[in-house]
């Protein structure tokens, strides 16, 4: 995604049904960084009123992807990942922010970090995250 800019990477973000369905969107794209946003809403909770692990693993996936997209070029798919859930997840918006530690040649190793923010705009650490991302460019 190296010749995409932030309006460009939106438009694919929103060409995903599943982000649709979340209401995601880039706040963040580019020089191997992504921010990932998702308004919470109650339809996104689980029973005991938090932010549903889904969503993360969701944001982590796709702000890491993003990432590695901006440095990989734009066919991208990600080979793999782990979540660590810090707190519970409360707040107005979810902020997943990816990294990308190392990029190669076919490859990318990114970071993860998910905030909730509050409504007195306070960050708190909800969860970490750690991919690998791989072209899908033929060889």
């Amino acid at each position: 995604m190296t010749e995409l800019s932030l309006q460009s990477a939106q438009k694919v973000l929103d060409s995903q049904p599943f982000s649709g369905l979340v209401g995601a969107r880039l706040t963040e794209f580019g020089n191997g960084a992504a921010t990932l946003e998702v308004d919470v809403r109650e339809e996104l909770l689980q029973q005991n009123g938090f932010l549903h692990g889904g969503v993360l693993s969701y944001a982590a996936d796709n702000s890491i992807t993003f990432a590695a997209g901006s440095t990989l070029g734009s066919a991208v798919l990600t080979g793999g990942f782990s979540i660590q859930y810090v707190r519970p997840a409360t707040g107005r918006t979810l902020a997943a922010r990816a990294t990308v530690v190392h990029t190669g040649r076919r490859q990318a190793v990114v970071r993860c970090d998910l905030y909730t923010v509050s409504h007195e705009g306070a960050e708190a650490l909800c969860a970490v995250a750690q991919g690998t991302v791989l072209s899908a460019r033929p060889t």
